[in-house]
């Protein structure tokens, strides 16, 4: 079959397309024909092999011995092992699975759900791994509550676009931070309020928020605490490395018990519950994936150039085959 693969660290051009052995399910295996796949931040920086700490997760310093990306799939169940009951050939699923940029996966049966009839392939693509992200921040680390105030940073791209939706499933009131040609997308999805950071300063305005989302963080600590109601939560989504860092050393300074709360995203896990109640919102309409780009497998160097090179609103999309 084929498969994206590369065997050293670098730009986009590392990455090749290459016959590969067809994968086989084991007994509590599900096989699956992928039709879509979509594109993390979790995969150009293990390509890059930067910032340097992926290298742990890619397990090499010098050359990845990773040599296989993707990780978000879509598409039909091929074959399954004889443990697995969930599937059955002919099925429609969703989910998340290494090497998913390829003609064909195995996974668990517990990292995949149906995938709803009302959406296409490509946009169960664009959901598993961002919209994980966004849920399990929301809800794990920000504790959202229905009817709160409720900032997030950073709205535009992948996991920004889920976390303004959710935020909305949960009966929150939603504020998204984005630039000038990002609002209208952003009201789209169902923001209440907008704010463009280029000509303004939410940190600095008189409105406090119940929980700050900032995915892509620049402003200090003190700052966002500032912006923060008595009892408010700010999680740390991402940002530069020195953000990052500030969060994971100072949060617990900052916080105050019993009143404003400094946190950091932890790592996603994939729950086939979450990917389960994610797969209803979807159903239900309460969340609509936001794709930029698609693009097919063999134009897999000019998708990831696109993507490290713009601004992407949602997420960037990778049709391995051909259907809905």
């Amino acid at each position: 079959m084929k498969a994206v693969v590369y065997t050293e660290y670098g730009p986009p051009d590392v990455l090749r397309i290459a016959q590969v052995e067809k994968p086989a399910p084991d007994e509590n295996q599900v096989l699956v024909k992928v039709h879509a796949a979509s594109i993390n931040t979790g995969d150009y920086f293990a390509r890059a092999g930067k910032p340097f700490l992926f290298r742990f997760f890619t397990r090499g310093f010098l050359k990845t011995k990773n040599t296989r990306l993707g990780t978000d799939v879509a598409g039909r169940v091929e074959s399954v092992g004889e443990n697995v009951k969930r599937f059955r050939p002919g099925d429609e699923v969703f989910g998340c699975r290494n090497g998913a940029f390829a003609e064909y996966v195995c996974a668990r049966e517990g990292l995949l759900v149906l995938k709803p009839d009302n959406i296409s392939y490509e946009q169960a693509a664009a959901v598993p791994w961002a919209a994980l992200v966004a849920l399990q921040t929301i809800r794990d680390a920000g504790e959202i509550q229905s009817g709160q105030k409720v900032l997030i940073q950073g709205a535009s791209g992948g996991v920004g676009t889920f976390a303004v939706q959710i935020a909305k499933a949960f009966g929150a009131e939603v504020t998204a931070v984005c630039s000038t040609r990002n609002l209208d997308m952003a009201r789209s999805i169902g923001a209440d309020h907008v704010i463009d950071y280029t000509r303004e300063d939410f940190t600095r305005n008189p409105q406090r928020y119940d929980l700050i989302l900032a995915i892509n963080g620049y402003h200090s600590l003190f700052a966002y605490k500032r912006a923060l109601n008595p009892q408010g939560i700010y999680v740390c989504g991402g940002g530069t490395l020195g953000q990052i860092i500030q969060a994971m050393l100072f949060k617990s300074f900052v916080s105050r018990k019993g009143g404003k709360q400094m946190r950091q995203m932890g790592r996603a896990k994939v729950i086939q519950e979450d990917l389960a109640f994610l797969a209803e919102l979807l159903e239900e309409g309460k969340i609509v994936p936001v794709i930029d780009r698609s693009y097919p497998l063999s134009d897999i160097v000019e998708a990831f150039r696109y993507i490290e090179e713009n601004h992407a609103q949602g997420k960037v999309v990778i049709q391995v085959a051909q259907g809905r």
